[in-house]
């Protein structure tokens, strides 16, 4: 199993960050579009690292054309020397209309058209392929030799994609080297939901479960100290409210029962109500969710519950000290 770590939203502390995760024996560095944009980190990180993989994790896909992400992933993977990978995910319709002003379509069509239509700039780029890609959503049918990169030598990036629904991941499965399974998850959904739909997706792309990598991590409450264990618990039920508040994941918490939850979620959201929402999750709900252990038993138990179908995961493990940290991903690489 490899173990990524998130880049600091710090740019200035990047190249000593990124050199740190390297040195504690991390297998990746990954962004998110917060805040701060995701891909200027990553050319940082590149810059002032030997091997560890970079990876967006996620950028906003529809937040962007396909040659836009094109050119950005390229010129991170060449200038990385193959390091890099692109991940995506659709984030929801009101963002993509009011805060990117970008049009939203049919999000899993789409989705499937933007990575083919990469694919198609790419393979023209790479290969020599004529670029003729006409599709319902983006249209790619002009490239000169004066727009075309001559940095080919890594060839494209790998595209991975983060899904939730059954639909979304069936087109991971189809058209993406991986898929992101959201922390919003649970061991039963994903062996009941995320899995079949990555096999459906495979076998129409004519792949099998070796040519395709799952990421997943899963919430974790754990602490050197009461204190700090209590303020793990406090901030994993502020984050499943959160999630849980959105209606596309009331299928996540249905698998156990609690699909009315999301319901009563989502009004207190409404209402501001951030407090009462985490109120609601139970000790029980976030150990479903996640992991609430002792230190000593968080990575056996990720071995038990999600070893199988995990290919990488990613944790700072911020609740133990530097030591505890470096013996924990080893274990986890050995896994």
């Amino acid at each position: 199993m490899k173990v990524d770590t998130h880049l600091t939203q710090n740019w200035r502390k990047v190249p000593a960050a990124v050199q740190a995760a390297e040195a504690d024996g991390y297998d990746g560095v990954g962004t998110a579009e917060m805040n701060h944009d995701p891909f200027f980190p990553l050319l940082l990180a590149a810059e002032h690292s030997e091997s560890i993989e970079i990876r967006t994790g996620i950028a906003v896909a529809f937040a962007r054309s396909p040659m836009i992400l094109a050119n950005q992933a390229h010129d991170l993977n060449a200038y990385s020397k193959g390091r890099f990978t692109l991940g995506l995910g659709s984030q929801i319709r009101p963002h993509i209309t009011k805060r990117f002003s970008m049009p939203w379509g049919a999000p899993a069509a789409q989705m499937r058209e933007l990575i083919q239509a990469m694919r198609a700039i790419w393979a023209n780029w790479y290969d020599g392929e004529p670029l003729r890609f006409e599709g319902k959503y983006y249209n790619h049918t002009l490239m000169t030799p004066a727009f075309t990169p001559e940095d080919t030598e890594y060839g494209a990036p790998k595209v991975v994609l983060a899904a939730v629904g059954p639909i979304m991941t069936e087109v991971a499965g189809e058209v993406a080297d991986g898929l992101i399974i959201h922390p919003f998850s649970n061991e039963k959904y994903i062996r009941e939901v995320t899995l079949p739909a990555i096999d459906r997706g495979l076998a129409k792309s004519g792949r099998s479960r070796s040519d395709f990598e799952i990421s997943y991590t899963p919430f974790m409450v754990s602490g050197k100290d009461e204190a700090t264990f209590e303020a793990e618990k406090v901030a994993a039920k502020n984050r499943i409210s959160f999630y849980g508040s959105t209606p596309a994941y009331k299928q996540v918490l249905g698998v156990h029962g609690w699909g009315d939850l999301q319901i009563e979620l989502n009004a207190l959201s409404k209402q501001g109500q951030w407090a009462e929402m985490s109120n609601l999750i139970s000790d029980e709900m976030l150990n479903t969710m996640g992991i609430m252990a002792d230190p000593s038993a968080i990575v056996p138990e990720m071995k038990q519950r999600y070893g199988d179908f995990t290919d990488r995961t990613s944790g700072a493990f911020g609740f133990v000290d530097h030591d505890t940290r470096t013996e924990m991903i080893a274990a986890l690489r050995a896994g």
